[in-house]
């Protein structure tokens, strides 16, 4: 059965201007993801990995170019009709798992379903059994001081996962993890891309990590130099 394409963008730069100069971060990056992908994106640091991401993400707009989700041009979109979408269809993971330290590990997997408005109760279900997913099904109410550096990252997983995004972002998520914590949280993202369909790309600098991605995409000064196919 063919897929569709989730996520294409066409000539994408970035440009940022430092001290009075622009600073070429993208140049003109073509690439297209199929529904389901898992997607590794390496390369060295200043590559600009993280700066694509982003602007998949729509968390920044492209200098130039354009950003397409399923035909929709998002980097047209106001902003706050892009951050309802962001909201919704698109999960984050980050190397610091950014959680609120006064709230349990369910209410900050709940966050961005409070924060759309929607039913507490629905979602609170839907954050529980994600949380029994991830391990951390007997953490409900702990809090993050009271976690583990991997339980932390697990809880931000599932707190990405919570709206049903069609795609999964991560930013050198095991950044942060030991060995044998890096490859649990790795595991859990190809499981989680397995039994629920859901695209991912995610960036990293470590070959172990990316190996098991289905597709990788490797970037040198702002392009993408090599696009492979990774484990079939």
């Amino acid at each position: 059965m063919n897929k569709e394409i989730l996520l294409r963008c066409t000539g994408v730069t970035k440009t940022y201007q430092k001290d009075g100069a622009g600073v070429e971060v993208l140049r003109g990056v073509d690439l297209a993801v199929t529904e389901g992908e898992t997607l590794a994106i390496l390369g060295t640091s200043g590559a600009g990995k993280s700066t694509l991401l982003h602007v998949l993400g729509t968390l920044e707009p492209p200098t130039k170019g354009e950003v397409l989700y399923y035909g929709q041009n998002v980097s047209q979109f106001s902003s706050d009709k892009v951050s309802r979408f962001r909201n919704r269809e698109i999960g984050f993971v980050f190397q610091f798992h950014y959680l609120l330290q006064e709230f349990t590990a369910l209410e900050n997997v709940l966050m961005p379903a409070l924060i759309a408005g929607e039913d507490r109760e629905k979602y609170e279900e839907r954050a529980r059994s994600l949380l029994t997913e991830v391990g951390l099904g007997h953490r409900l109410t702990h809090r993050p001081a009271e976690l583990s550096g991997g339980e932390q990252q697990r809880v931000a997983l599932a707190r990405a996962l919570v709206m049903h995004p069609r795609l999964l972002l991560a930013d050198e998520p095991t950044g942060n993890l030991d060995s044998a914590n890096a490859q649990k949280v790795k595991d859990l993202f190809l499981q989680l891309s397995a039994n629920r369909g859901v695209t991912i790309a995610l960036v990293t600098h470590d070959e172990e990590i990316a190996k098991d991605f289905g597709r990788h995409l490797v970037m040198k000064d702002g392009i993408i130099a090599d696009d492979r196919v990774g484990k079939v």
